[in-house]
Formats: structure tokens, C-alpha cells, sequence
């Protein structure tokens, strides 16, 4: 199937369902596609091919999304018997024994995993270049990085091997690696997509799961399938007014739209970076809506002071459930220094410092979303600057102080919506001078995320990014 990366996710299950292609073609098509492409990319750090095939051959659900390939992030989504290592040496050999239960929720969908992508140990970086799995890189341009932690994913999914990928966002990992791959990359509200019995609550509802995409239809199309109630949850998120797929076609109307480049430490972002802002803002102003330059007027500095004993304290908890599972501490080269580092400070952190800072916490989240009483929508970059070149944030190599330090430069714009819980999404609008791809960040208010696709629809429409192809693809 020469034009298999051509197609959208629906697009393709439209082919399946009209009898013009089977799904064992299908996944024989991504198959070609990842062996093709993954010795330069090392996207897909497990190949579940046989898997797929058996399943492509048997009865599939009659989900949205019927026999399209598909890829899951290898971190804290259980697929039965296949590896989850984390990206970490620490974890190479943890086997899941069972589904997850959003990995259930894709199956129900219709999807076919055929293997699981690369990601930076544990998570925590926004760039994907491990030391156990290796840099991921980016299709636009193989030196420069993919984003992370959902790197892998969104590398793949550019390259054109799926047309979407499983993700997951605690601190920007689903918006970063859209934004430098070029995708569509939603962060949903908490809990819009519910954790299930696996999740631990991810960082106190910090983390979501969701997709990267090539269009904005298949992101709503997938959230329609897995983003309903978990019976007995404790944070069941506020329902929707209908189909999120029937949103993309609907007029936003004049939406009030704020916008700034404004960073936490107030340092000035990339020229050009702000120059795709500022084109951005045009053409939300010719296309009617109100758009008024402003920044959220929030205290970055307490936020992310608040937020630090809270990470820190839940990572340590993680890894002594991991610590637990191995039977084992890790020695001393099985976690890398950044993930050390994080370690001993999240084991320094008392219960009472940890429950204090998530006091905090939640009273500074109350201004970020008192920022969105009189705008619907919050415009800003992505990132600070374009993908950087692999190696530039090292999290194997560099001193941790100085990963943060560059991080913080790279990626200032996404944690606060994280932390509130706000719907936020990655558009690929702008292409920088050298051809990598500027993602810009649309916010809007608390579980609206039927605003965004609206807009999102509009804008795949006014300034269509489909046709742009990387120079690794298909």
C-alpha cells in the first residue's frame, strides 16, 4: 500500500471498513514503514509485529478506528506481555502481565499495537535521549531532537509509520514532541482520560494520556473513544456536551483570545519563535476573533516552588513500587545522574513538606484559572526556541543542574496547565528558516476542550499543515 501514510487514522479505517484494504495490510504496511525508518529514528524500541499480525487476523471491535496500526509509549501503559521499561536499564526486564486499562480502551477502539516508542528514563525530560534506549530523532531533521517524554511517538507518527501514537503529558510531553514534529498534541483536562486502576493518580492528576496525530479529527475522534467516566472515580472530570468529532467542523465564533510570550524568569524567547507568534496572532485576527495581548499574571516563581516538593515526593513513591516490583535497589549504573538526582531528592522530602507545597499548590492553580474568567483561550509558543540539536540537553552526559538550566530556556511554556489541569494543545502553524517545525499552544478554560477543537478545526482549515513532509517519510 504505497499511499499508506497518506492516510489519517479515520481515513484508513474508512478504507477498512469499505473492504479496500484488510487491517493485515495495513499493519503489513507500518511494519515496511518501521523497518524502514527506525535505524535512523529509533522510534520503536519493541516491535510486537507478530502480535499484531495474529490480532490483524482475528475478529477486531467495531471501534472508530478499525485495524489501524498503532504504537504505545513505553512508559506506565501496560500492554500484556510486552517489556515496559521506562527507558531505564533499572526496568529492562519488567513484563507487564496484563492490559492497562486505557490500553484496553484503544483495543476497544479498534486500533492494532505493533510496538512501543522510545522515551527518556522515567519521563523526565523533555527532550527522548536515554541511556537504555538510545536518542530518539526527529524526521524533519535526524540532528535535531524529537521532544519528549512521547518522543518516540511523535517521531513515528511524523515519519508517517502510524498515523497516531499513544502519549502522555505530565510536564509538556505531549505538546513539546508535537510542537517539534510537527503534529496535533493535546494535553486533555484531569482525568478526562481516566488513570483506571494503573495510574496512581499520576502526580496528583499532573500526568494525562492521550495521542499525537497528523490531524486534528483522529485526536477528537480517540478522545470520544476512550474519554468517558471510570466507574468510582474519585476525580471524575465534568462531562462533555457531545461528540468531540463533531466539534471540528463547527464554527468557534468570535473567540476572545490572550496572548503573550511572557516566560517564568522573564528571559526573551527566540526571535524567531516570536515572529510565528506574532503571525499567529494576524491570522486569528482575520479570521474575527479578539485577540488581546496579555500575560496569565501569575507567580511562576511560587508555582514551580510549590510544584517541586510534589514531583519530587511522587517520583520517589514511584520508584519504591518499582523498587518493590524488582525486588531490588538499582545499582549505581542502572539510573542515570539527572534520575539519581531526582531520587534522593524526592526521598529527602517529609510528608508534611509534600502536603504543604500541595496546599499551595492548589490555591496558586486557582489564579492560573482565574486568568481564563474573561478569555477563552491562551496563545502562546510551544517552546522558547526551535527543536534544538541532539545532544544540546543531555540528560546522560550533563551535570543535572545544567539540564534544568537549559531546559527551563527550551521548554517555558507548558507546566502551568499541567498543574491547573486546563485542556492545552500543540498546533503545527509555523516552520522555522531551516525547515523544523514551531508548534503553537492553545489553552482554554478548565474541561473545555470542545472550545479547542473548534478552533483547531478552523485553523487546519485557514493555514493546512498536511501537506508538509519531513525528509524522512512514508
Amino acid at each position: 500500500m504505497d499511499n499508506y501514510s497518506d492516510y489519517d487514522g479515520l481515513g484508513l479505517a474508512e478504507l477498512v471498513a469499505k473492504k479496500k484494504v484488510s487491517p493485515g495490510e495495513l499493519v503489513e504496511a507500518a511494519i515496511a514503514r518501521v523497518e524502514r525508518h527506525n535505524p535512523i529514528l529509533n522510534a520503536v524500541v519493541y516491535k510486537g509485529f507478530d502480535d499484531a499480525r495474529a490480532r490483524a487476523k482475528g475478529e477486531l471491535p467495531d471501534g472508530p478506528f478499525k485495524g489501524v496500526p498503532f504504537l504505545i509509549k513505553d512508559l506506565a501503559m501496560p500492554v500484556a506481555g510486552w517489556p515496559c521499561t521506562s527507558g531505564s536499564r533499572f526496568a529492562r526486564k519488567v513484563v507487564d502481565a496484563e492490559d492497562g486499562g486505557l490500553t484496553a480502551r484503544y483495543r476497544a477502539a479498534g486500533v492494532i499495537p505493533i510496538g512501543k516508542t522510545n522515551t527518556p528514563e522515567f519521563g523526565i525530560t523533555g527532550t527522548t535521549e536515554g541511556a537504555h534506549l538510545g536518542p530518539c530523532r526527529n524526521p524533519w531533521n535526524p540532528g535535531h531532537i524529537a521532544g519528549g517524554s512521547s518522543g518516540g511517538s511523535a517521531s513515528a507518527v511524523a515519519a508517517g509509520m502510524v498515523p497516531m501514537a499513544h502519549a502522555s503529558d505530565g510536564l509538556g510531553s505531549i505538546r513539546i514532541p508535537a510542537a517539534c514534529c510537527g503534529l496535533v498534541g493535546l494535553k486533555v483536562t484531569r482525568d478526562r482520560n481516566p488513570n483506571l486502576p494503573d495510574g496512581y493518580d499520576y502526580v496528583a492528576g499532573q500526568v494525562v494520556d492521550h495521542v499525537v496525530s497528523r490531524t486534528v479529527r483522529d485526536s477528537a475522534a480517540m478522545l470520544d473513544a476512550t474519554g468517558y467516566p471510570e466507574p468510582g472515580s474519585p476525580y471524575a472530570s465534568p462531562p462533555k456536551s457531545g461528540p468531540y468529532l463533531e466539534e471540528v467542523g463547527r464554527s468557534p465564533g468570535k473567540l476572545r483570545i490572550g496572548w503573550s510570550a511572557e516566560t517564568p524568569n522573564g528571559r526573551p524567547i527566540d526571535d524567531e519563535v516570536q515572529r510565528a507568534l506574532a503571525r499567529t496572532v494576524e491570522l486569528l485576527k482575520h479570521l474575527g476573533h479578539e485577540v488581546v495581548g496579555r500575560g496569565l499574571g501569575i507567580d511562576y516563581r511560587a508555582l514551580y516552588a510549590a510544584r517541586s516538593p510534589v514531583g519530587a515526593a511522587n517520583f520517589a513513591a514511584g520508584m519504591a513500587r518499582l523498587i518493590e516490583q524488582i525486588g531490588r535497589e538499582p545499582e549505581p549504573d542502572e539510573l542515570e545522574p539527572l534520575t539519581w538526582a531526582s531520587l534522593n531528592a524526592g526521598r529527602k522530602v517529609t510528608g508534611a513538606e509534600a502536603l504543604r507545597a500541595m496546599h499551595e499548590l492548589r490555591m496558586l492553580n486557582r489564579k492560573t484559572l482565574a486568568a481564563f474568567e474573561d478569555i477563552d483561550v491562551y496563545l502562546s509558543p510551544v517552546m522558547g526556541e526551535p527543536p534544538p540539536e541532539i545532544g544540546h540537553i543531555d540528560p546522560v552526559n550533563l551535570e543535572p543542574r545544567e539540564v534544568h538550566r537549559r531546559q527551563n530556556r527550551v521548554f517555558p511554556f507548558t507546566p502551568p496547565f499541567n498543574f491547573s489541569g486546563q485542556p492545552s494543545l500543540s498546533l503545527p502553524l509555523e516552520m522555522s528558516a531551516n525547515n523544523l517545525p514551531i508548534g503553537m499552544m492553545f489553552t482554554a478554560k478548565y474541561a473545555d476542550e470542545a472550545t479547542l477543537f473548534r478552533l483547531a478545526g478552523q485553523l487546519e482549515k485557514e493555514a493546512p499543515w498536511a501537506a508538509r513532509r519531513p525528509q524522512i517519510w512514508g
